[in-house]
């Protein structure tokens, strides 16, 4: 599977997931992503950092919370939980607030933003799970190979340090050593800090005997040619986005859009001549890798839509406390995301040892050697009988 196939579909579930606070919305968001991770998920080492990701939306959810108890909520809310002793604050720092009384609404506002935040990172740690980096490097265009490289090894930090922090408390439990707490914290920091930064020498080591930065010969024209479409389609894009999901920007927004697209796209194209490369057996983009691409596409356009025409199925209020509803039409748009589970094959699973057959005998042990403790052996036939004295 072509490696941006995952990361579209991952980022047109993230897309749908930002636009709804609704609680059933968002996990059933979660639910898609994990099982179709969990569906195709390998045993490289950046297939580990989906469970990191996870942690990460949950102590996203808790510092989220932890905020609203501490620093107060700006939803106004008539259910108060509990009172916290209130600090007072000068005058200049009017509109924040330490302590003081924790109201039902305001906390579940805080739940259902952070929930959102989580949902966000749980898409993006799919697609860090999926796909392979040096894959997807390879996909890039040539104008676009030098910040790619710098992206690719950001996005395998993450991979690469759940794996060595794993390898490590591994290690420590064989030793009989302490892997928890503030002191196996910091006998495991420092090992995992030194094995990043010998990595990254070796990465600056590799990428400088391959030539990287080096540029071909190419005419002044031809570059601030380039620099102009790239630089007017990338604000082009920004616009027109701005304007297809504003209000007031529904007649110039979706013309800008593909004006500022092509004009982009055209500016890479010709930003390609100054690094030329090859692609020994690059991935091809088949019909399982659109089918990939379109179900995440599909899923974040029917979730905008449908935000635009029933706004309170997907933000439910919480002035006043109300339980929110699971809306049929963008739960159903939701499990289109599951798709990639159905079209694309699984990775290839380890066999399991075959036992021995059904039918077969147990081999019958050797017969015993005899000893000459035990038996006397057998007379040659050359020998002489025995006489009465060696008898």
């Amino acid at each position: 599977m072509h490696p941006l196939a995952w990361w579209l579909w991952a980022l047109g579930l993230a897309t749908a997931a930002s636009r709804t606070t609704n609680p059933l919305l968002l996990a059933l968001l979660i639910a898609v992503a994990g099982y179709v991770v969990a569906t195709h998920r390998t045993d490289a080492p950046w297939a580990r950092s989906y469970a990191a990701f996870v942690k990460l939306g949950l102590a996203v959810l808790v510092v989220r919370l932890g905020f609203a108890v501490v620093l107060g909520s700006p939803i106004p809310g008539t259910y108060t939980l509990f009172t916290l002793p209130e600090v007072p604050l000068p005058g200049w720092a009017q509109g924040i607030r330490l302590g003081g009384r924790v109201t039902a609404e305001g906390l579940l506002f805080a739940l259902y933003d952070g929930l959102r935040l989580a949902a966000l990172l749980i898409c993006v740690g799919a697609a860090n799970a999926l796909a392979n980096p040096a894959r997807l490097l390879k996909s890039l265009p040539g104008a676009l190979y030098e910040a790619g490289v710098a992206v690719v090894v950001a996005m395998t930090f993450a991979p690469h340090l759940v794996a060595d922090v794993q390898r490590l408390r591994a290690a420590r439990r064989l030793r009989g050593r302490p892997d928890r707490g503030v002191r196996g914290l910091l006998h495991v920091g420092l090992p995992v800090l030194e094995g990043a930064l010998e990595r990254s020498v070796a990465l600056a080591a590799a990428m400088d005997s391959r030539g990287y930065g080096r540029t071909a010969q190419v005419p002044a024209r031809v570059r601030r040619t380039t620099a102009a479409l790239t630089l007017g389609g990338l604000l082009g894009v920004c616009a027109g986005t701005y304007g297809v999901l504003t209000a007031e920007g529904g007649t110039y927004g979706l013309p800008v859009l593909l004006t500022g697209l092509a004009a982009a796209l055209t500016g890479l194209r010709l930003g390609g001549r100054r690094s030329p490369r090859t692609r020994y057996r690059p991935d091809v983009w088949g019909g399982r890798a659109w089918l990939v691409a379109g179900s995440g596409v599909t899923v974040a356009v029917l979730l905008i839509v449908l935000a635009s025409y029933d706004s309170a199925a997907l933000h439910p209020t919480v002035v006043p406390l109300t339980r929110p509803d699971l809306p049929l039409r963008p739960a159903a748009a939701i499990l289109l995301g599951l798709l990639p589970a159905f079209v694309v094959p699984g990775p290839p699973r380890p066999a399991a040892p075959s036992g021995p057959p059904p039918n077969t005998a147990p081999p019958t042990p050797a017969p015993p050697t005899p000893t000459s403790d035990s038996a006397p052996s057998a007379p040659t036939p050359n020998s002489a009988p025995p006489t009465k004295e060696t008898a």
